[in-house]
């Protein structure tokens, strides 16, 4: 249980700084509790991964960290969930500069049907940038972070929907660096892809792991195991346990996450 593995969470946390502490997460829309009590501790420059099967509410938590549930119908959330100490569900949160902060790449690839440049450029011209040079250097080194450049830099001006799928991740995810984010969030960012394209987004993963807090659900295990630090395990809106990726896919504190490892369900 995560109780068992408090003490080990204690010895990171004193080790590494936090980036985002959750304390007693409750979620609810409408009458259905959609997360119970969740807490957990991200560390900066970490990447986390969530794993649990369908309706486990690991993409509901993920939407949490960047108030993305605001946006659904009957949503009410009790608890706190902290961004380098201030709470994010404060009413003086500025919700636009959170998502800033903490971007999101999705499942499925949403390039906007324009160039590839100016999908790059597309938030920074929101914040203010008209600059062209100044619009440039961002493209080219979100690109360059996305590990996208080398193979898009002599098609900035055609449309970003002539990307094969896995640029187009990949361009998502140059798109929510030019905003210079804290926080990289990735629901299922490799669920339609082939296993080169995987390959390339965990690379990228790895190459980011200096600059930004990442955390990725998931549900491909091997996928957590190849990419993540730690993983948290949730199942029916609870989380079982979180702790270090080799002790949780080796011995694992609770049966129900073994279960799910080894396929017994999920």
């Amino acid at each position: 249980m995560v109780e068992q593995q408090s003490s080990v969470v204690s010895r990171q946390s004193s080790e590494r700084n936090v980036k985002i502490n959750v304390g007693n997460l409750n979620v609810y829309f409408g009458a259905i509790h959609a997360l119970r009590n969740i807490s957990l501790e991200v560390y900066k420059n970490e990447i986390l991964a969530a794993i649990g099967p369908a309706n486990s509410g690991k993409t509901t938590f993920l939407r949490c960290l960047n108030r993305m549930n605001d946006l659904q119908p009957n949503f009410r959330v009790e608890g706190k969930v902290l961004l380098d100490g201030k709470n994010v569900y404060d009413t003086a949160v500025d919700v636009p500069f959170l998502r800033r902060r903490v971007g999101v790449v999705f499942a499925t690839p949403t390039p906007l049907p324009m160039s590839v440049f100016e999908n790059i450029a597309y938030g920074p011209r929101r914040l203010g940038t008209g600059k062209r040079s100044i619009l440039e250097k961002i493209v080219e080194r979100s690109l360059k972070k996305a590990a996208l450049w080398d193979e898009v830099k002599n098609r900035l001006r055609d449309s970003a929907l002539k990307l094969s799928g896995g640029q187009q991740q990949r361009l998502c995810l140059a798109r929510a660096l030019a905003v210079e984010p804290e926080v990289i969030l990735y629901d299922e960012p490799c669920s339609g892809l082939d296993p080169i394209s995987t390959a390339k987004i965990e690379e990228t993963m790895f190459e980011l792991q200096k600059d930004y807090t990442q955390i990725l659900v998931t549900n491909n295990t091997k996928q957590a195991a190849r990419v993540s630090e730690r993983t948290a395990f949730f199942l029916m809106g609870e989380l079982v346990e979180i702790g270090l990726t080799d002790k949780i896919f080796t011995a694992p504190q609770d049966q129900r996450t073994e279960d799910y490892i080894t396929g017994r369900f999920g």
